[in-house]
């Protein structure tokens, strides 16, 4: 074989050739300016929303002094997997109106519980979104120790 068609032929072998595949909606990760996601994900949980709940809770131990009264809001979250492998059954979404910093997203696998944490600013739009978009909930690890976690929703066209 020449070298003018060996070339070619490499070409052409290497495009047969499978690649590292990205994770499913990829195209919703905002820029990595970190370089924290640079590897593939360890795992990828992706679940769309089928339906939600909205849980307002109230409670006051009144065992300590002075007496503590919450009121934890919380969106409950079901949907179908999307990605191969995905156990996730639901995700709990907690608001905070008070911590200066939020609580990591945490996958419990024997429960399938995603929880996230956002601030309490955030319940409207996430509300919003829930009501008006089809939403997608996606999750990643990633071997450096990086967590990803969001809610977006799917391209939706200008009006």
């Amino acid at each position: 074989m020449r070298l003018s068609t060996r070339i070619p032929a490499v070409f052409l072998l290497s495009l047969s050739l499978p690649l590292a595949a990205a994770p499913l909606h990829s195209q919703f990760l905002p820029p990595d300016d970190l370089s924290l996601r640079t590897e593939q994900p360890e795992q990828q949980q992706l679940l769309q929303v089928t339906d939600y709940s909205v849980v307002v809770g109230n409670q006051r131990q009144s065992n300590q002094q002075p007496i503590p009264v919450t009121s934890p809001l919380v969106l409950r979250l079901k949907g179908k997997p999307l990605s191969k492998g995905t156990t996730l059954s639901q995700v709990l979404i907690s608001f905070d109106a008070e911590s200066k910093s939020l609580k990591k997203p945490a996958y419990d696998d024997k429960t399938r519980t995603l929880t996230l944490n956002y601030p309490l600013a955030q319940y409207r739009v996430i509300l919003d979104l829930l009501r008006n978009d089809t939403v997608y909930v996606q999750f990643l690890t990633y071997a450096n120790g990086h967590i990803w976690a969001d809610l977006h929703t799917g391209a939706v066209r200008a009006r």
